[in-house]
């Protein structure tokens, strides 16, 4: 019997995987976690009950969280930072022909919407990161390196419509900024200065004004036509 049970979707039916975080980006250090996001497909079937299969699943291993396949389309064509990057790791474990054919589809996810939610995301970051100071005189300064990353990325993604998540010759600084030895008001105007820099390469963007709904859509009624098969008796 097809059961929508949570560990089960993720261990049988994962058809994307990658290890995403400090390891995707080039900002590993040796105490580094290994973060692994996946997307599944549960079959046709269970949207057939009342009880419909989850949107997402944690785990079942540590540092472990998955997407079912509709949700994290709709997630990417909102242009939602997480997953767009999901779908840009260099780091991809396992994908099989579902999987590929999401990976071929990146650029469909890809509009300038993302300017809008790569700064809206910064900003919220940043007043956590605010309060902190207020609060304990320092931010997280784990926190306050990624966001510099991520506005780093979302601004790269505006000037050339490509998603690149590496941060490559940028690590050192980056990695100064998790060590704390980069002045807060520093870090600040960094911060200031990329999102300014969004601002700007926004209006003259190549990326289109909106994704390809229709081809993402047409991607997954076929991928859950496919997955129909009556459920095994029992």
């Amino acid at each position: 019997m097809i059961t929508p049970d949570a560990e089960s979707l993720v261990r049988d039916h994962t058809v994307y995987s990658c290890v995403m975080g400090s390891r995707a980006f080039g900002l590993a250090t040796d105490d580094s976690d290994t973060d692994r996001r996946g997307v599944f497909l549960a079959p046709t079937p269970l949207f057939w009950r009342f009880d419909k299969p989850p949107t997402h699943v944690e785990g079942p291993a540590q540092e472990q969280f998955s997407w079912e396949l509709e949700r994290f389309c709709e997630l990417a064509l909102r242009a939602n930072p997480n997953v767009l990057e999901c779908l840009h790791s260099p780091l991809v474990e396992q994908a099989d022909a579902v999987g590929r054919e999401l990976l071929s589809l990146r650029d469909a996810f890809l509009s300038r919407l993302a300017h809008r939610t790569f700064v809206r995301y910064a900003l919220g970051q940043r007043k956590k990161l605010e309060a902190d100071v207020r609060q304990y005189g320092a931010p997280r300064w784990k926190h306050a390196m990624h966001l510099l990353r991520l506005l780093a990325s979302g601004r790269d993604l505006l000037r050339t419509g490509r998603l690149t998540i590496e941060v490559g010759e940028a690590r050192e600084d980056l990695l100064a900024v998790k060590r704390g030895e980069v002045p807060w008001p520093e870090v600040e105007r960094r911060m200031t200065l990329l999102a300014a820099e969004n601002d700007e390469s926004a209006a003259g963007s190549p990326l289109p004004p909106e994704p390809d709904r229709a081809r993402v859509e047409d991607f997954l009624i076929r991928t859950r036509r496919a997955s129909v098969s009556f459920p095994d008796e029992g």
